[in-house]
């Protein structure tokens, strides 16, 4: 796109950054702040894949200063770890879990034995001779 990655809308430029939804602060977000009305809970927690309308995005200035109305819960999960990436126990479960998924699966034995009694196309019927 021309202008170093930034479109223009409207005749102004914008920035892919999300920014901190604050008036006035042009800080990166690095959390989303969402709020459970029913509950009277504020949850504070990494920055969401999608700027959503209903959620407001902080920078760690507004985030580590939120108040919320009196007699509401915040609930503040965990930022660090958001933003430090998949860990190694992820990465090994992952490989784990391909390296699964890539195994011929091998049919169990039938238990009994089992006599053709007719055949229609590919189907086969067959008839136990256990008792």
């Amino acid at each position: 796109m021309p202008g170093g990655g930034k479109r223009h809308l409207y005749g102004r430029r914008v920035s892919r950054r999300r920014a901190c939804s604050r008036s006035t602060c042009g800080r990166a977000a690095i959390a989303t702040l969402t709020y459970v009305y029913s509950d009277q809970t504020a949850v504070l927690g990494p920055l969401a894949t999608y700027a959503e309308p209903h959620a407001y995005d902080l920078c760690d200035f507004h985030a580590d200063r939120l108040s919320v109305p009196r007699g509401w819960e915040v609930i503040r999960l965990s930022l660090a770890t958001a933003t430090s990436g998949p860990t190694e126990d992820d990465l090994l479960a992952l490989a784990d879990a391909v390296r699964e998924a890539g195994r011929p699966r091998i049919a169990d034995e039938p238990l009994g034995q089992a006599v053709e009694a007719g055949r229609r196309g590919h189907l086969r019927m067959l008839n136990s001779t256990d008792a």
